[in-house]
């Protein structure tokens, strides 16, 4: 389970080593498109002025 050969900075802790391979697994997964239809959509949405953005 654990690689005893990731050699991460002296004097790491198990809980930052833990830490710093979670944030590699999570980074080297793939990230959906940023910046389509629907973001366009939401910004527009809230830049018509709602200030209770549950009624849109």
């Amino acid at each position: 389970m654990s690689d005893p050969t990731d050699d991460g900075p002296p004097g790491e802790t198990p809980i930052q080593r833990a830490l710093r391979i979670k944030q590699a697994a999570l980074a080297a997964k793939p990230k959906p498109p940023r910046g389509g239809r629907f973001q366009r959509e939401q910004a527009a949405r809230k830049a018509a002025g709602s200030t209770k953005p549950w009624n849109s």
